[in-house]
């Protein structure tokens, strides 16, 4: 699937959410979801075009998968029928690469070190479709919508310029980007109200940091894929 038709599949999603979202259903059921997991951010292979972290791979030596981490977060689910669920999620992730210039090395035989990190606050609107209801036994779903992407995106430390003498320095750039997540996972009911289960999710988000800015590139790839437990209060 391409991106473009990715994107408009999932707003297509997330203006569905949004119908279900202001229906005053009388059977809804709502629920807490608490969530933690690990969040692995897109592949060399996967990552869009002039992405930054791209092009830092050409120059320092560091490895993308550091930039993996922990991530956390909640969302309230709605429940719509017997097949439906919405869902309003806030999660958090912040990972950090340290890194050294993969050419240079100083004089005295050290090295010239950099960091780079990356923090995304997603804000989720999705829609699940559960094929054996949401009264079964075990309750595989699958889903998506849309998210919006709050990032921060940061490069400090020891770099060198055109004449090759090094400096200190530290590149901040931010914003706030929308973009598609796709969910699928199974959960399990866990006595009266709780529910426990497993879920992958899947974002597609890209924000600009700027070569004006001071980056090798314009883009940073904000997609990635988390792997998470949840843990459900039912209402």
């Amino acid at each position: 699937m391409s991106t473009r038709r990715f994107i408009a599949t999932a707003a297509a999603a997330g203006a569905l959410l949004a119908v279900l979202l202001t229906s005053r259903a009388a059977h809804a059921q709502q629920a807490l979801a608490l969530n933690v997991g690990h969040f692995a951010v897109r592949g060399v292979d996967a990552r869009v075009g002039d992405d930054v972290l791209l092009e830092n791979l050409g120059r320092y030596a560091f490895e993308l998968t550091d930039l993996d981490h922990v991530a956390v977060g909640g969302e309230w689910l709605t429940g719509f029928g017997e097949y439906f669920e919405t869902g309003v999620g806030l999660g958090f992730f912040r990972g950090a690469a340290p890194s050294v210039h993969a050419d240079y090395v100083p004089e005295d035989g050290g090295e010239f070190r950099q960091e780079f990190r990356l923090r995304i606050v997603p804000v989720t609107a999705t829609l699940r479709l559960f094929p054996f209801g949401r009264g079964a036994a075990v309750q595989p779903y699958v889903g998506g919508g849309v998210g919006v992407f709050n990032w921060r995106y940061s490069e400090a430390g020891e770099f060198l310029d055109y004449d090759l003498i090094a400096f200190r320095g530290r590149y901040v750039a931010d914003g706030v980007d929308v973009g598609g997540v796709v969910v699928g996972g199974v959960r399990v009911p866990v006595g009266s109200g709780f529910a426990a289960g497993v879920e992958l999710q899947y974002q597609h988000a890209a924000g600009r940091v700027g070569v004006d800015e001071g980056f090798l590139a314009e883009r940073i790839d904000l997609g990635g894929l988390s792997t998470r437990f949840t843990f459900q209060i039912g209402f």
